[in-house]
C-alpha cells in the first residue's frame, strides 16, 4: 500500500469513499478478464483509482482498428508487436507506478479460470462472448467471488453486478447463450467508443463501491442503455435473489467450468478470424524452429511473445502456448485445416 495517498485526494474527498475507503482500494486485488474496448477502460480506470493489484488476462494482440476504442494502446504498441495484456500492463505502469499489474497472455478457459481469480477480491468482465462470461460466472459462483458483467455492441450496453448467493447470477438472467442469428457482433453492428466508455465506467463504479467498503450500495439490477438514443433503464431482477432452479447458483452444475460447453475453436468478434486451441501443447512453442519451417512458404516475424506469418493470403499469429489466431477466414473447418497444414502441433 502506498505511504502517500495525495494522488487520490480528489477521489477520497468524496464522502462515501474517504481515506478509509481509499486505503481499502489500495489494498484490493482485481482480475480483469479480456483487454479489448471494455477491458482497457476498466483497467485504466481502476489503476487511476488506486486499486493495488490488477491482473490482466487476454489472449489477443493489437491491431490498428482497436485504437478507435481501446484506450491503453497506441501505434507504438502495434509496431512492437505486443500482446494486449503486455501492452496494457506497460501503459498502466506509466500511469500509476504505485500499483502492481500482472499481465497474463492466455486464453481464459475452464483449465485456468479458477487460478486466475482465486486470490483476488473482485473479477471484472472485459470479454466479448457469452461462453467466456458463463465460464466466469461458474467460477465466481463456485469460489464465492463477486464479479461485474459488462457488454456492449453498437451504441448499446449492459452491466450487472453478481454477488454469489446474494444476487442473481448471470445464468439466473440468461440461462443459455442467445442463438447466433439473434446475437449482433462487431462484424454486423459495429461498436461506438462512447458506448464502451459508458458501460465500463458504470462497471468500475460498482467495483469501486465494493472494494472501498460500500457493498450496501451495490446495484441489484441489470442496467441497460443506448448512448445514441440517450435511453437508459434499470431492469429489476425479480426478488433480486438467486433462482433455486438456476443451473449455476441453484443447481451448482458448473457446466462451463467442467468444460462440457467449451469450444476448441472460436470465431473472434469483428476480426474475420478464428482462434485454434492446441490441446496437445505441453510446453512453450519454440519460435526459432517454427519460423525456420514457415519461412520457406511465407513471410515470418516473431518476438518472445508470439510469431506472425503471412501465408497463402492468411495471417497466422502463434502464441507461446500453441494457440493460433488465423485471420482471413471465419470458417471453423477451414481454419482447422490451415492450422493442421502449417502449424500441426
Amino acid at each position: 500500500m502506498p505511504q502517500d495517498l495525495k494522488r487520490y485526494h480528489r477521489q477520497y474527498l468524496y464522502r462515501p469513499i474517504g481515506e478509509e475507503g481509499q486505503r481499502k482500494l489500495c489494498a484490493s486485488r482485481v482480475t480483469v478478464i479480456g483487454c479489448g474496448a471494455l477491458g482497457t477502460i476498466i483497467a485504466n480506470t481502476l489503476a487511476r483509482a488506486g486499486v493495488g493489484f490488477i491482473r490482466i488476462a487476454d489472449r489477443d494482440f493489437i491491431e490498428p482498428n482497436n485504437l478507435q476504442r481501446q484506450v491503453l494502446f497506441d501505434e507504438e504498441a502495434i509496431a512492437k508487436n505486443l500482446p494486449k495484456a503486455i501492452a496494457a500492463s506497460e501503459r498502466i505502469k506509466k500511469i500509476n507506478s504505485q500499483i502492481v499489474t500482472e499481465p497474463i497472455v492466455t486464453d481464459v478457459n475452464f483449465t485456468n479460470i479458477e487460478n486466475l481469480i482465486r486470490d483476488v477480491d473482485l473479477v471484472m468482465d472485459g470479454t466479448d462472448n457469452f461462453e467466456t462470461r458463463f465460464l466466469i460466472n461458474d467460477a465466481c459462483v463456485k469460489l464465492g467471488k463477486p464479479w461485474v458483467y459488462a457488454a456492449c455492441i453498437g451504441s448499446q450496453g449492459l452491466t450487472m453486478t453478481v454477488i454469489p448467493q446474494k444476487t442473481p447470477c448471470l445464468r439466473c438472467v440468461f440461462e443459455t447463450p442467445p442463438p447466433a442469428e439473434m446475437s449482433p457482433t462487431c462484424d454486423t453492428a459495429g461498436i461506438l467508443a462512447p458506448a464502451a466508455n459508458v458501460v465500463a465506467s458504470l462497471a468500475c463504479t460498482e467495483a469501486i463501491k465494493w472494494l472501498s467498503g460500500n457493498q450496501k450500495t451495490i446495484s441489484k439490477n441489470l442496467y441497460s442503455f443506448d448512448v445514441w438514443n440517450r435511453e437508459a433503464k434499470a431492469l429489476k431482477l425479480g426478488k433480486c435473489e438467486p433462482r433455486p432452479d438456476c443451473p449455476c447458483c441453484g443447481q451448482r452444475e458448473w457446466a462451463y467450468l467442467k468444460g462440457s460447453e467449451s469450444l476448441r475453436a472460436a470465431v473472434l468478434c469483428g476480426r474475420n478470424s478464428v482462434q485454434i486451441m492446441s490441446g496437445s501443447a505441453k510446453s512453450k512453442v519454440n519460435f526459432d524452429h517454427l519460423s525456420e519451417r514457415l519461412e520457406k512458404i511465407g513471410k515470418v516475424s516473431f518476438n518472445r511473445f508470439m510469431l506472425r506469418a503471412e501465408i497463402d493470403g492468411f495471417d497466422l499469429t502463434v502464441f507461446e502456448d500453441g494457440r493460433t489466431i488465423i485471420k482471413g477466414t471465419s470458417d471453423l473447418a477451414q481454419a482447422k485445416t490451415i492450422y493442421a497444414k502449417y502449424i500441426g502441433m
